[in-house]
């Protein structure tokens, strides 16, 4: 297998609140939700860097599509956005806290000489921000 991931897909409780949490608070672009036509296809996607998308899918069509009970809560795992310094750490945080994050650990220091700090979104997703001093993005 090639480690080529392509999507990232989030179940969710509410479309309409998560379109808004990630398009308006967090201000990701989307053409809004479409597949409205067929029965559980509504869904959300954004283009992120390099091809990703990251999907936005009702927690019942999720589990309907991959033909598994639907669970109760998310499971254990978290989604890191990686920032080039300090401040930018701290202006995603900021942003996601006023967009409705709950906010989990606030930026601080790490063990391994960087800088980050942990969100949940409405529906409990775990986000990182973090900077880390041995990597750097092109600003897009």
């Amino acid at each position: 297998m090639q480690a080529r991931i392509s999507l990232i897909t989030l179940g969710v409780e509410d479309l309409q609140a998560s379109l808004r949490f990630y398009r308006d608070g967090l201000g990701l672009a989307t053409q809004g939700i479409v597949g409205c036509e067929f029965e559980g296809g509504a869904v959300v996607f954004f283009d992120l860097q390099g091809g990703l998308k990251l999907a936005l899918f009702p927690r019942q069509s999720l589990a309907r599509d991959a033909g598994i009970p639907l669970a109760a809560g998310g499971g254990a795992c978290s989604i890191a956005h990686n920032v080039n310094s300090q401040t930018e750490v701290d202006a995603v945080m900021k942003q996601a806290a006023l967009a409705g994050a709950s906010i989990v650990k606030p930026a601080q220091s790490t063990f391994w000489g960087g800088y980050a700090g942990y969100f949940r979104d409405p529906d409990n997703h775990l986000w990182e921000v973090a900077w880390n001093p041995q990597w750097t993005f092109p600003d897009d």
